[in-house]
C-alpha cells in the first residue's frame, strides 16, 4: 500500500485544459461554445475569433483589417469580403492600409426597389431587419429617373456669367435636357451665350447636367428647366434666375451709400446691396 501512495505522489500532474475563450495574449484552449458570448448588431456579419472558435462581428467594408489571420490586431473583414492594399495610395506617397473590400462589386435590385452598389452594403443595409430577407435581382433596379440634387435658385447683374446644375440617377441611363419656361424649344437652341454639358456620375447609374450662361441679359431672366426622361418615365425641376440690371459698385472707387438695407441703392453708374 505504502508503494502505491509514493507512486501516485510522484506522477507528474495532469494538464490544465481551457474551457472558455483565452484573453488577448493567451493560448488557445480547447474550445466551448456554451462559454462564448453572443455577438450582437454586426452589419457585416460575423467571423471565428482568433482561435476559430467564439463568433464576434466582422469588418465593415472600409474598414482596416488584418492582412492574414495569424495577427489578431485590426480584426477580419465580415461575409463576402476580404482584406486589400489599395495599390493606388503609394502613388501619392502614402503608406497604404489593408482595408475591407467587397469581393463582388456587382449592383443588386433590393426588394424595395432601390440599387445597391454591391451585395455588401445591401447585406449592411437590412442586418437590423430579417435574416431572410433575399435581394430582388443581381443588377440594378430599373427605374424612372429621380432628380437627387436640383437646380438653385439665382440671381445676379447683367454681364456675369451663372450656372445651373441637376444631378439625376436611373437606370437604365436617364437622357437629360435643359428648357426655358414659355419656351417650346430644348437650350442651347441657337444662342450662343447658352451652352449645355452633362457627364456620368458623380454616383453610379448617374448623370450631371450643367446649364452655363454667359453675360446675362434683362432678357435671360425667367424659370429654367432639367427634364429628365428613360422609358420608365420623366422627372422635372426648375429654378428662377433673377437678373439685376446694374453694376456691382466697388468699395474702393465709389463712397458708400447713406441708406442700408436689403432694397438697392441706385448711384447712376453701380448699384449697391
Amino acid at each position: 500500500v505504502f508503494s502505491l501512495l509514493l507512486a501516485l505522489v510522484l506522477l507528474p500532474p495532469a494538464p490544465l485544459v481551457l474551457l472558455q475563450r483565452p484573453l488577448e495574449g493567451d493560448s488557445c484552449g480547447k474550445c466551448n461554445l456554451e462559454l462564448c458570448s453572443k455577438p450582437t448588431h454586426c452589419p457585416a456579419g460575423t467571423v471565428l475569433d482568433q482561435c476559430g472558435c467564439c463568433p464576434e462581428c466582422g469588418n465593415v467594408e472600409g474598414q482596416i483589417c488584418d492582412l492574414d489571420k495569424v495577427n489578431h490586431f485590426y480584426g477580419q473583414c465580415g461575409e463576402n469580403m476580404e482584406c486589400r492594399l489599395d495599390a493606388d495610395e503609394t502613388k501619392f506617397g502614402e503608406i497604404p492600409e489593408p482595408q475591407c473590400v467587397c469581393k463582388s462589386q456587382e449592383s443588386v435590385c433590393g426588394p424595395e426597389g432601390k440599387t445597391y452598389v454591391n451585395i455588401c452594403q445591401f447585406n449592411e443595409a437590412y442586418s437590423e431587419k430579417r435574416r431572410n430577407i433575399n435581394i430582388k435581382h443581381k443588377g440594378p433596379c430599373e427605374s424612372a429617373p429621380v432628380i437627387s440634387l436640383p437646380p438653385q435658385d439665382a440671381q445676379n447683374f447683367t454681364g456675369n456669367d451663372i450656372i445651373f446644375g441637376c444631378e439625376v440617377s436611373a437606370y437604365p441611363m436617364p437622357h437629360l435636357e435643359w428648357k426655358k419656361k414659355g419656351n417650346k424649344m430644348f437650350l442651347p437652341g441657337d444662342d450662343a451665350h447658352i451652352s449645355i454639358q452633362a457627364r456620368g456620375g458623380p454616383k453610379k447609374y448617374g448623370v450631371t447636367g450643367w446649364l452655363q450662361i454667359q453675360g446675362i441679359k434683362k432678357s435671360d431672366e425667367g424659370i429654367y428647366i432639367c427634364q429628365t426622361k428613360n422609358k420608365y418615365g420623366t422627372a422635372y425641376a426648375s429654378a428662377r434666375l433673377k437678373v439685376i440690371d446694374g453694376k456691382l459698385c466697388h468699395p474702393f472707387l465709389h463712397n458708400p451709400p447713406l441708406t442700408t438695407g436689403r432694397v438697392p441703392y441706385q448711384n447712376h453708374s453701380c448699384m449697391w446691396l
